[in-house]
């Protein structure tokens, strides 16, 4: 009888998710797998990194975020101390990576209180490579906000406070968790901390911020509006206002003496 040989089919290894391989070494690996020269490009003219501007020295590599978010939902049970060695690197997409694994930690609702308290600690005690505003809003409304939520948040008012711009944007950016349970409060006491600042990424935050509040709670908005918008940055009351009825938009925009 002839013998038919047998073929064998070799399955596509999957991805190593075991706690042992989720190191920050092996993420950078596959992160600049993902490099493209093309999308460096396209990141050089949207980031302002240049002598000077907001996101001076910051370097990166090109990486679609799509891409990035992708990889970093793969290593999303990494160890904090992993992702503080992340966050140490100068590569923008590395700590973008970073504050991503946060995220995801941040907002699954199988992971233990003791882990929620070592991701906030962690934001706050290394927010000095939290340093742009992607990276804020990317991980603060959960990693922070959500951890503050049943506790005191005098934290935000400290950072409301701070000379670092990045931190003063933590302060409101972290209260979206806070509108999306209907509590504005401190949404609006501390866009008034806010109202004087003179850079453009915590002006617009407040503004987007102050909008969102009022989506939930349009009459404190309109009674912020009507004591401050008359001293406000512009900037701030143009994005505060975007979602107002055209009348209602032109009557607060004319009071802006800016």
């Amino acid at each position: 009888m002839k013998t038919v040989a047998k073929t064998t089919v070799q399955k596509k290894a999957k991805p190593d998710a075991s706690p042992s391989s989720l190191l920050a070494k092996d993420f950078l690996k596959q992160l600049m797998a993902l490099q493209s020269d093309d999308e460096l490009r396209k990141i050089q003219r949207y980031f302002k990194s240049g002598e000077g501007q907001y996101g001076a020295g910051d370097k990166f590599i090109g990486v679609r975020m799509g891409q990035l978010f992708a990889l970093a939902k793969t290593f999303m049970d990494m160890e904090p101390a992993e992702i503080e060695k992340l966050l140490e690197n100068p590569i923008h997409e590395a700590r973008a990576g970073a504050v991503s694994i946060m995220d995801f930690q941040a907002r699954s609702r199988k992971i233990p209180a003791s882990r929620r308290k070592a991701l906030y600690d962690l934001y706050i005690d290394r927010h000095d490579c939290i340093n742009n505003w992607d990276l804020v809003d990317r991980s603060a409304p959960y990693v922070v906000g959500g951890y503050l939520h049943d506790k005191s948040r005098d934290v935000l008012y400290k950072l409301a406070r701070s000379k670092n711009m990045w931190e003063r944007r933590t302060a409101i950016v972290s209260t979206f968790f806070f509108i999306r349970q209907g509590d504005v409060d401190d949404t609006f006491k501390i866009a008034e901390i806010l109202l004087r600042d003179k850079e453009d990424l915590v002006q617009k935050a407040t503004g987007g911020w102050l909008r969102a509040a009022g989506g939930k709670a349009p009459a404190r908005l309109y009674e912020f509006l009507d004591k401050y918008a008359s001293t406000m940055p512009r900037t701030t009351l143009r994005y505060a206002t975007e979602r107002l009825d055209k009348k209602r938009r032109a009557h607060y925009l004319s009071l802006a003496k800016l």
